[in-house]
């Protein structure tokens, strides 16, 4: 069995470039902006800032982290951005049960005008928040599509966000003033990714006929009593795009076993690791097939049970594996589950259970 440190290396960025107790600026509001038909209208030939994102985003990315966060750099990082309406595509990633970042990107009129929208947040720590932010800046032209969304009611002085498409590269970089201690933003952290796979988003871009210009929210007044477009723990309940409110997506729940011979100490650590296509034929690993990587999670070996939420509907295999010495490695003497290619579907907005069972150690 190959070395799977790699598994490890997850960052999530966004979790902390906000703080509940900032006092935020406002940037100057748009002058003049432009004359707007009414949201019922908005059809192929109308005008979306931002547009272009939205097809160039879709597959599975993966790359290394640079960042000044308490986090610190990683060698790593994947994400699978996967259609779920014809004007949105949507990401989520977990470290562990508390830990975890998701990402969406739609169309929204804000500002008497359409554009695109970024919502993103999680957990982290123990707290949880969302934020929304809009595409302020584009630039697009060939092999460079440059994209800016910010803070629309604190304004970009606080926070921006840089995504850029270069060549077959995707850059992603967070500006922060560091909750207003600097006068202007400086880099957060940046990530720099290549596109391992698009095939397992297909099904979906089929069945939406992705990307279509419908219009997913209306922030023209959302956000209007708001110092900043951010929901915290205690304002959670009045996110206007809640976890409820999102569309196709659904839930898999993963129950975990141990057979009588493989008894897990509650101080090591387990690991699911969820792919679109298979890491084995028969017994053979094929280590080709590790960029069809989508869902993983790092738990305590006394967990029994997790579920993936914001979770995109599609085939999968689930692998399970256990860390005997805690270092960190899945190699000769850790434990995973015989059933090596251990499938199933998840249908849109459904939930599926999934039971794994450890009961293998790895020669």
């Amino acid at each position: 069995m190959k070395n799977y440190s790699s598994f490890l290396f997850v960052v999530f960025f966004s979790i902390l470039i906000a703080s509940p107790s900032c006092k935020c600026k406002k940037d100057k509001p748009e002058e003049n902006p432009p004359a707007m038909e009414d949201s019922g209208t908005i059809n192929s030939s109308t005008d979306v800032k931002g547009y272009g994102l939205l097809s160039r985003l879709v597959g599975i990315w993966n790359g290394p982290v640079s960042s000044s966060t308490m986090l610190g750099s990683y060698p790593e990082w994947i994400v699978d951005f996967r259609p779920v309406s014809g004007a949105q595509v949507s990401a989520k990633n977990e470290l562990d049960s508390v830990n975890n970042i998701l990402m969406s990107f739609f169309i929204v009129k804000h500002a008497n005008a359409y554009k695109m929208a970024f919502r993103n947040g999680g957990g982290f720590a123990g707290s949880n928040r969302i934020a929304y932010a809009v595409v302020d800046s584009v630039s697009e032209t060939t092999n460079n599509y440059f994209y800016r969304f910010s803070d629309f009611r604190a304004g970009k002085n606080r926070l921006y966000t840089n995504v850029l498409f270069k060549n077959d590269s995707l850059i992603i970089q967070v500006y922060t003033n560091v909750y207003n201690t600097l006068t202007t933003p400086t880099s957060h952290m940046i990530w720099r990714a290549k596109r391992q796979d698009v095939t397992s988003a297909s099904n979906a871009v089929a069945h939406f006929s992705f990307p279509q210009k419908q219009m997913v929210k209306d922030f023209s007044t959302t956000f209007d009593s708001k110092p900043e477009a951010i929901y915290y723990d205690s304002d959670l309940a009045n996110d206007p795009y809640n976890v409820a409110s999102q569309p196709y997506l659904g839930k898999t729940t993963v129950n975990i076993n141990y057979n009588a011979s493989h008894t897990p100490d509650s101080n090591k650590k387990a690991f699911l690791m969820i792919t679109t296509q298979a890491l084995f034929s028969g017994f053979t690993y094929i280590p080709a097939n590790l960029k069809y990587r989508s869902r993983y999670v790092f738990l305590a070996a006394s967990d029994t049970q997790f579920t993936f939420d914001y979770m995109h509907p599609g085939s999968y295999y689930l692998y399970s594996f256990y860390d005997t010495n805690g270092d960190g490695l899945f190699t000769s003497g850790d434990w995973t589950a015989s059933n090596l290619n251990n499938t199933f579907t998840l249908s849109e907005l459904g939930t599926q259970t999934v039971n794994s069972m450890i009961d293998f150690t790895i020669p």
